[in-house]
């Protein structure tokens, strides 16, 4: 498709796009496992929003088109066996000119946003690919090839990028990789753009914040099972791309679900100032901790006037907690680098361009992008403490804070992504943990067992559920998801509870003008209705790389987190671990506690192990045969039964809506 050809189809597109609007409607309350249509009182609050925004404000939308030079017409990606990874061509509806009642039409407005796909040049010499993963891959042209920044999340989509980028701009070689934070997002792909061989034999850099690796490991792998099932709920990969399933998530369309890859950095920043010259490219680097990521890092291009800004400032609000889970980030913090860089930066910058969405051009736009995103998050933080220090509780706060106007109204601080209401509670998550103060929440009973008593105490069920259909036609939609959910915990074979708390769930869904949130009360609602979801085909294909890269520390760390240490808690062991390729380290089990030192060896173990470091995985893996091939044992040749007999394996769709 010519450049001319995608200009007309895009202005087609933009018609279509100013002519947006938001109708009326409702539908009754039916009982039963059928997706429903948006109630009387979601299209209302729907249409609020149309009058409450400036739709003709075009701003956003004139930076998402602008530098368009290559796109496919349709856009599909699929792995070796035919699962479609990835694609844009699920979203084709969004072109239609009206917001249904069904969708927050703010929603709809960054959700065809984020459709506008393909290759772009972001000033000379930097272009990016957008809308081909959740995030964009950026290419730095050099002397002789590429410099590539955070190559996506999966290498089927890394390598399609890469191949456009070949079509339209001429094929060069990668000469140095940038992965701006360990989120899987920005560095899972990288293997679809280059391989380790490559890496070695070239001497290609992959630079990185110091302490990458480390934070790459602790949230893929110690906490990988569970964050991965949650993750389905928040970027809706089970659910249809439909004007009632899933749509644009603020920084993207959603999770990619093909095959994750990952290559050790070779090439570490440690501090704010720091330059790297690679292939005639100058670049100096800011480090960012505590923002977006634990480690995080933006990048000056002096010669450009370009600032990459990474993840700290996206064209929305972002999270301060991820309903993933994840480390609560610093929002104070995450302003404070946003105005250090605007310090440093600021007077020179002519475009910041960032791995989510799309850039922002002229220093005065640029200068106003960074204090109000900074703003933002400095708000939540200040106000929330505000309130916390006035007693009031997470809950409550929750409820109570709103952004400032002037921030209400720009489209590059609405909540797509992150929302005021859930940050607020990391700040409150952060300063002052789970407890509220009230001595009655200090122990409480499990879902399962206070559902049943509050089912007691209430009486009759049929009661209970006429009443929150009552509520219901009233549009008291979380009202009746709280309690028909209590009954579901209370019984979770009592269908009519199921449907009703499914409807309201996507009531909510239906207003949520955050994707995530959006993404969440659907999901939560096709579960109520289907069951827990269970099909593999809905997980990403994750490699064994980042696992190959762990530590002997972390290998351990997880095989203590794998380990049951109450039913291991008779389990007394001492195991030398002479490592035939690193340190040596003593690892104890003590009541079924895990422990280990490094550079120790005991006289009195009840075996030593003689291994290379990988040969930890058959120990994780529970792999006897690999076990016997690869390491050497002296002592109680049963030990590693007697170590691996309480380690458990995770079932990944586990159940979140019912018990």
């Amino acid at each position: 498709m010519k450049k001319s050809q995608l200009l007309l189809s895009m202005g087609l597109a933009a018609a279509l796009f100013a002519l947006s609007s938001c109708a009326g409607g409702r539908s009754d309350v039916n009982l039963d496992a059928t997706v429903k249509e948006a109630g009387k009182a979601t299209a209302d609050k729907n249409e609020t929003v149309c009058a409450a925004l400036d739709f003709s404000d075009e701003q956003e939308k004139t930076f998402a088109e602008k530098g368009l030079i290559a796109a496919p017409e349709t856009l599909e990606l699929k792995d070796k066996n035919g699962k479609v990874v990835w694609s844009q061509k699920a979203y084709a509806f969004v072109e239609n000119a009206e917001a249904p009642d069904t969708v927050n039409p703010s929603l709809w407005r960054n959700t065809q946003l984020n459709h506008l796909y393909g290759l772009f040049e972001v000033t000379d010499g930097i272009y990016q690919v957008r809308g081909y993963d959740m995030t964009n891959i950026t290419f730095i042209r050099g002397n002789a090839g590429w410099i590539v920044f955070d190559p996506l999340m999966s290498t089927e989509c890394s390598a399609a990028a890469m191949q456009l980028v070949n079509e339209s701009l001429g094929e060069r070689p990668v000469t140095a990789v940038v992965m701006s934070h360990p989120h899987v997002d920005h560095y899972g792909g990288i293997k679809g753009i280059i391989s380790e061989e490559e890496v070695i034999s070239r001497a290609i850099p992959i630079i990185v914040p110091e302490g990458f690796e480390e934070h790459a490991v602790s949230e893929n792998v110690y906490a990988g099972n569970a964050m991965g099932r949650r993750a389905g709920y928040q970027y809706g990969t089970f659910l249809d791309k439909s004007a009632t399933g899933s749509l644009s998530i603020g920084i993207g369309m959603g999770q990619s679900t093909g095959t994750v890859s990952y290559i050790s950095p070779n090439d570490t920043i440690k501090q704010t100032g720091e330059t790297r010259t690679i292939d005639g490219v100058t670049m100096e680097f800011q480090l960012t901790p505590g923002t977006e990521a634990p480690v995080e890092m933006n990048t000056w291009f002096a010669d450009k006037k370009a600032l990459w800004i990474a993840e700290n400032c996206t064209g929305t609000l972002h999270n301060l907690y991820t309903l993933r889970g994840a480390q609560i980030r610093d929002g104070n913090a995450w302003a404070e680098y946003i105005m250090e860089a605007l310090t440093r930066y600021g007077k020179d910058a002519e475009v910041v361009f960032q791995s989510h969405n799309w850039p922002h051009w002229g220093n005065d736009v640029i200068s106003s992008y960074l204090k109000n995103t900074a703003a933002m998050y400095k708000f939540i933080n200040d106000q929330t403490l505000m309130y916390i220090n006035q007693g009031y509780t997470s809950d409550e706060i929750s409820n109570m804070i709103t952004l400032p106007e002037s921030l209400e109204k720009n489209w590059y601080t609405r909540q797509y992504y992150g929302t005021v209401a859930h940050n607020a509670k990391a700040v409150y998550q952060k300063y002052m943990g789970w407890y509220d103060a009230n001595p009655v929440n200090l122990n409480p009973l499990t879902p399962s067992d206070s559902a049943k008593k509050y089912v007691e105490y209430m009486g009759d069920t049929n009661e209970v559920l006429k009443k929150a259909k009552a509520d219901f036609d009233r549009g008291e939609y979380q009202w009746v998801a709280e309690i028909t959910n209590v009954l579901v915990f209370a019984d979770p074979d009592n269908k009519d509870a199921r449907f009703l708390c499914a409807d309201a769930l996507e009531q909510l869904g239906y207003q949520a003008e955050s994707g995530t949130w959006r993404n969440a009360y659907l999901s939560g609602a096709r579960e109520l209705r289907e069951g827990t979801t269970t099909d593999a085909a809905f997980k990403a294909n994750s490699s064994a790389d980042l696992k190959k890269s762990m530590t002997p520390e972390m290998m351990m760390d997880y095989m203590g987190i794998l380990t049951d240490s109450n039913a291991a808690q008779n389990l007394n062991l001492k195991i030398n671990l002479n490592f035939t390729d690193t340190d040596p380290y003593l690892l104890c089990v003590d009541s079924g506690v895990l422990l280990y030192q490094k550079g120790v060896q005991a006289n009195d173990a009840d075996a030593t192990l003689t291994l290379p470091r990988v040969a930890m995985f058959a120990i994780l893996n529970k792999d006897e045969d690999q076990q016997k091939n690869a390491i050497k044992i002296e002592g109680d040749q049963d030990i590693l039964k007697k170590l691996t007999e309480h380690m458990v394996t995770f079932e990944y769709f586990f159940n979140i809506v019912e018990p």
